[in-house]
């Protein structure tokens, strides 16, 4: 295996994977500089770079009279601020002295078989995958500054990994004040930019503009990740399409502030950082210590937005996810949610799930209202015991209920959070993070626990552990339900308290460690109000994230499509809830909505004992097609055959079993009309000379008709009505 190569002659690295190619050298003086990224090449890129001078332009002292070598036209792999690179940088600094110049030169690197690893957050696995390590030493001369590039080589996925590795060598205390994980430059404007924005319900909703001069900039301040963009962006050529094109993915494994940055100068380059939001950071390092920056997981396809949305999935399946649930199809569960909320006492959930069982649903979870004071939505955070008022079997004894009743059973839980009406604020009110002598900024009632502190996260843990060591619990529901404000820890002096928010997501990781060590069977569901932290840096924990606590079948064709760019569906929690929906109001068939949440994780959000006979049977059957089917709608290859944003018509996309052997078309006519005429859906992913039997219409055709020719759908006297087509290979 030979993913990285380093040319000594030419001063060349070269990174491959099975298709792309990233290379950089040592240029002039020890700058690094960044030569190529794209499709598969087997030629050293130095000869890329030209020397002009350029009107205005800052030089290296060391350069002399040379005044072709310019740091803000030269392409740094990793540029540091205050020494003539004018463009957004990827490390900044306030040295001992106070000055904040960071110059960064190569000393020396090293090539290592499998992957790297972060102490404290998480990163892509090895997992046996073809993965080579390479490691390049930079240093400030004048500061003994060093940082360490640190890229991972995944050649089988077109994955490449990167973070940094900053410390001092010297004496003096320093702060880092901005620490990417990523830089990437093009020489090109000629790109386009895909974020993802939203709001509360309304998530990672797919938007595509031009690069521009000057800085696009993408980026939460929250404390999470948010609903309001996602730490993920795409960079690919104007022309790019779902199956061709250039695009470049890039996504962090990071569950806190971030921000990724794309800035356009007047030579019609483009640079892309990626990283800790420099806006809330300052970080204190001192001799000895070293900061390392989360991971960025980047992608090439040559082949469009379905290729590259390819590759982050299966690593997301085979490099990043816990294994034990690689190839493990969710079981289909109830929550009781929306159908009771905090109000519900032992016997009524009991009700809910003996008619769950009857309709062949695999597992019953409970959400928010279990324990302490939790009557309303104002009291109990905090205080993780069973309230026996409610339960009088406890914990262990109503899941063996459960379990006696033939189902697996799950549990909510939010211990980050704590309600002022609790026994753990009134033990502990120092646990929050507030800043002291003011009112504290309430949200949904709780406030957050300060959970930079060891010995706040050993509390909760223990709580929680000693709550369900005994009980026979298969699935806990992890949420996160406010933004954070008025950041202070109690624990930091003052000079300090710009480590406040990433110490926090340094703590959640440890809880979240420490929490699937102690119960390592059990499958945890990341929530944040829906969707509000639905990153990487959660899916290393926990399989699965609640995608949008919008249930709404319509809505969520754009929440999946956007959500799907990055993220794989079986990572995407998505049930059929109750209508009216609770969040729009709208009225779908049961057939429409479970037709979304197929492609998902799949379950319900209602009382099953309050829907029709007919809507009964319907669940029977969806139950029974998930059961036999949702291997391949939710893991299978994703392609996205519509999109949302243009095509207001109908909606269309499907997965295609790895093998090619069968796959799963979901099809949603969204507006009826009179007189219409037929569409013509083409399929994608199939295999040209296979024959498939498409079950709904009894029908056998070859991959290459239904790719090319297409496949007729029927005209539905109905809005918003869905079909689901399954093929099998004959």
């Amino acid at each position: 295996m030979m993913s990285v190569r380093y040319i000594d002659d030419k001063k060349v690295f070269l990174l491959n994977t099975k298709n792309t190619s990233y290379q950089f050298r040592v240029a002039e003086y020890g700058f690094l500089e960044h030569l190529y990224y794209g499709k598969r090449i087997s030629d050293a890129a130095d000869y890329l770079p030209v020397r002009i001078r350029h009107g205005f332009e800052a030089n290296p002292y060391e350069s002399e009279k040379d005044r072709t070598l310019c740091l803000d036209v030269l392409e740094q792999e990793y540029p540091g601020f205050g020494v003539s690179d004018f463009r957004v940088s990827a490390v900044s600094v306030i040295n001992g002295d106070g000055s904040n110049c960071i110059d960064l030169r190569y000393v020396s690197h090293k090539v290592s078989d499998g992957k790297y690893r972060l102490q404290e957050m998480p990163s892509l696995r090895d997992n046996g995958g073809t993965w080579q390590t390479l490691e390049v030493l930079m240093r400030d001369p004048y500061t003994q500054v060093e940082v360490t590039l640190v890229y991972g080589i995944l050649e089988e996925y077109d994955i490449i990994t990167r973070c940094a590795r900053i410390q001092i060598a010297g004496d003096k205390t320093m702060f880092v004040n901005t620490a990417h994980s990523t830089c990437i430059s093009f020489p090109t404007d000629q790109m386009d930019i895909i974020s993802f924005y939203g709001s509360w319900g309304h998530e990672r909703c797919a938007e595509r503009t031009s690069v521009r001069h000057g800085k696009i900039t993408v980026d939460s301040a929250r404390g999470i990740s948010s609903h309001y963009q996602n730490p993920s962006a795409i960079l690919c050529s104007p022309e790019a399409t779902e199956a061709g094109g250039d695009c470049y993915g890039v996504a962090l494994v990071y569950s806190g502030n971030f921000a990724i940055t794309t800035e356009v100068n007047d030579f019609k380059q483009t640079r892309l950082v990626a990283g800790i939001n420099p806006e809330t950071f300052y970080w204190e390092l001192s001799k000895g210590s070293v900061f390392e920056t989360p991971e960025a997981v980047m992608t090439y396809s040559s082949q469009g937005l379905s290729k590259m949305s390819h590759n982050f999935h299966r690593t997301v399946k085979h490099h990043l996810i816990p294994g034990q649930f690689v190839n493990e199809r969710c079981p289909v569960l109830i929550n009781n949610w929306e159908a009771t909320m905090i109000d519900f006492d032992e016997e009524m959930l009991v009700n809910i799930a003996g008619k769950a069982k009857e309709l062949g649903v695999e597992m019953f979870v409970m959400d928010d209202g279990w324990f302490g004071r939790r009557t309303d939505e104002y009291r109990g955070l905090g205080d993780w015991q069973c309230n026996l008022s409610k339960l009088p079997s406890g914990i262990p004894g109503f899941s063996a209920r459960i379990h006696n009743m033939g189902l697996k059973f799950g549990i909510w839980i939010e211990p980050e959070m704590v309600n002022e009406d609790s026994r753990l604020y009134e033990e502990h009110p120092d646990w929050c993070i507030m800043i002291p002598g003011r009112k504290p900024t309430r949200q949904r009632y709780q406030l957050i626990l300060d959970f930079s502190r060891d010995e706040v996260v050993e509390a909760i843990f223990h709580q929680l552990y000693e709550e369900f060591k005994d009980a026979q619990i298969d699935y806990i529901k992890w949420d996160m339900n406010r933004s954070m404000t008025d950041r202070y820890s109690g624990a930091l002096p003052a000079h300090r308290q710009g480590e406040v928010c990433h110490k926090y997501v340094l703590g959640l990781y440890k809880l979240m460690d420490k929490m699937t060590k102690a119960f390592p069977n059990v499958r945890f569901e990341g929530c944040s109000g829906g969707g509000g932290r639905f990153d990487m840096g959660v899916l290393y924990y926990m399989p699965q994230i609640w995608c949008s606590d919008d249930t709404d079948a319509v809505e969520r064709i754009h929440i999946q499509y956007g959500t799907s760019m990055i993220y794989p569906p079986f990572a995407m929690g998505s049930h059929v809830s109750e209508c009216p929906n609770q969040q729009t109001g709208r009225t779908v068939s049961i057939d429409t909505r479970a037709a979304l949440a197929y492609f998902g994780t799949f379950g319900y959000e209602l009382d099953l004992n309050e829907i029709s006979e007919e809507e009964q049977e319907a669940v029977r059957r969806q139950v029974k097609y998930y059961q036999e089917h949702g291997l391949v709608s939710a893991h299978g290859d994703y392609y996205r055959l519509t999109n949302p944003e243009k095509e207001r018509e109908y909606g269309a996309f499907m997965s295609v079993s790895q093998d090619k052997k069968e796959a799963v078309v979901g099809y949603v006519q969204r507006v009826s009309g009179a007189n219409k005429g037929i569409i013509y859906l083409k399929l994608r992913g199939l295999e040209e000379q296979t024959v498939y039997e498409i079950l709904e219409l009894g029908i056998k055709l070859s991959g290459a008709a239904l790719m090319y020719a297409g496949l007729p759908m029927p005209v539905i006297k109905a809005d918003n009505e869905a079909r689901v087509f399954t093929l099998l290979a004959r």
